[in-house]
C-alpha cells in the first residue's frame, strides 16, 4: 500500500522526534511492503523565520492533499524568544490552532498508558502505580475559550481582557459520539468531565453527552466536575476508561495524565476529523533546553506514528508492532534521560529510535 504522509517537523526538538518516527515508519514500510512518500513542510517558528507567518496556505493545503499529517513539537521559550514579541496571531501556537481548525480536527486522542517497565518513573505512589492504568482522553479541540472571541481594552481607566467560552450543541455531540465510538472498542466505560456547577456552557454539554450516551446502552457513562477529575487523575487513575472533555480542560487534563506514565515523552497524541483524516503530535513541547542535543525522547512521536498506521491507513497489524517494539526496547532496559532509572542503559533520541526500529 502505498501512502502520502505529510511531515511538519517543527521547532526546538521536533525535527529530532520526528526523524526518529520517519525511521521507524520506514521499517514499518519496508517491513510489511508499503511504500510511504513524505512531503515535509513549515509550520510555528520556523515558518516565522522563514515565511514571516506561522502558518501558510500553502503549507494548509499541502497538508489536505495527504493521506495524514505527522508533526513534531513548535513554539520556543517564551521568556527569550523573538517569536513571542509577536501578536498573538502571529506566534507559533496560532499556526497549530489555524491548522487544526482549517483540517476540521475537533477530536484530540490522548492514550495515558503506564508500562510496567516504568512503573519506578511513575510519581504516585508504588501502590497505585502497581494497579496499572491505561486510559484514552478525548479532548473537543476547536472549540470553547481557545477559539471564542477575546479582546483586551480599557474600561472605565482599568485593563480588561476578556475570553469566550462557547460551545453549540452540535460541537458537542460530535465529540461525544467518538468517545462512546471509542469506548465501544475498549472497556464500555465514558467520564464526561465539565464544571456543571457553575457553567452554562457544561450544563449544555452534560445534556447532549447524556442525550448521546441513550444510543449507546452497553456503556457505562458517568459525569465528573473537572476539579474532581484531577484529584482523581492522581488518586485513582486506574478508574478511567474513555474521558471527554472541552477543550481548555482537556488541555491540562491530559497534561497532568503524561506525568503519571513517567514522562511527557510517552504520551502518543491523535487529531481527528469526522473521518479517517488525523495529525499525529508527540503531546509534549519542543523543549528549546534540549533541542540539539540528541537527548529528547522520541517514544511520545513514535506511538503517535503508530496511532497514524491504525486510525488513518487502518493497519491495525502494523501499528501493533511498532507498539510491541516500543515495549521490547524499554523491556531490554534502555531509556532516555526523561526515564532513566538505575540499572538501565541510557540511550540518545537517535539511539532510541534506532532501538526500537530494529525490534520491529
Amino acid at each position: 500500500m502505498e501512502k502520502n504522509i505529510a511531515v511538519i517537523k517543527g521547532d526546538g526538538i521536533g525535527p529530532e522526534i520526528v526523524t526518529e518516527a520517519m525511521k521507524v515508519l520506514d521499517r514499518v514500510a519496508e517491513k510489511f511492503g508499503h511504500k510511504f512518500n513524505y512531503e515535509q513542510l513549515l509550520m510555528g517558528g520556523c515558518s516565522i523565520d522563514a515565511n514571516g507567518v506561522p502558518l501558510t496556505e500553502e503549507t494548509v493545503e499541502r497538508c489536505k492533499a495527504a493521506d495524514a499529517v505527522l508533526m513534531g513539537s513548535i513554539g520556543g521559550n517564551t521568556t527569550t524568544s523573538p517569536w513571542y514579541k509577536l501578536p498573538a496571531d502571529k506566534r507559533p501556537e496560532a499556526g497549530l490552532l489555524g491548522l487544526r481548525k482549517a483540517l476540521g480536527l475537533f477530536a484530540n486522542l490522548r492514550p495515558c498508558l503506564l508500562f510496567s517497565q516504568l512503573s519506578e518513573a511513575c510519581p504516585l505512589k508504588a501502590e497505585i502505580a502497581a494497579k496499572g492504568f491505561d486510559m484514552l482522553i478525548m479532548r473537543e479541540l476547536t472549540g470553547g475559550l481557545y477559539f471564542g472571541a477575546r479582546k483586551t481594552e480599557e474600561i472605565n481607566g482599568v485593563m480588561t481582557a476578556v475570553d469566550t467560552l462557547e460551545y453549540n450543541e452540535n460541537e458537542i455531540r460530535r465529540i461525544a459520539v467518538k468517545a462512546f465510538d471509542v469506548a465501544m472498542q475498549r472497556r464500555k466505560k465514558v467520564t464526561s468531565v465539565d464544571k456543571a456547577n457553575v457553567l452554562d456552557s457544561s450544563r449544555l454539554w452534560r445534556k447532549v453527552v447524556e442525550e448521546v450516551a441513550k444510543d449507546y446502552p452497553e456503556v457505562t457513562l458517568e459525569h465528573m466536575l473537572v476539579d474532581n477529575a484531577a484529584m482523581q487523575l492522581v488518586k485513582d487513575p486506574a478508574q478511567f476508561d474513555v474521558m471527554v472533555t472541552e477543550n481548555m480542560f482537556g488541555d491540562i487534563l491530559s497534561d497532568e495524565a503524561s506525568m503519571i506514565t513517567g514522562s511527557i515523552g510517552m504520551l502518543a497524541s491523535a487529531s481527528m476529523n469526522e473521518s479517517s483524516f488525523g495529525l499525529y503530535e508527540p503531546s509534549g513541547g519542543s523543549a528549546p533546553d534540549i533541542a540539539g542535543q540528541n537527548k529528547a525522547n522520541p517514544i511520545a512521536t513514535i506511538l503517535s506514528a503508530a496511532m497514524l498506521l491504525r486510525y488513518s491507513f487502518k493497519m491495525e497489524t502494523e501499528a501493533g508492532a511498532v507498539e510491541a517494539a516500543v515495549n521490547k526496547t524499554l523491556e531490554a532496559g534502555f531509556r532516555t534521560g526523561d526515564i532513566m532509572s538505575d540499572g538501565m542503559t541510557l540511550v540518545s533520541c537517535s539511539e532510541m529510535g534506532t532501538k526500537i526500529s530494529d525490534n520491529i
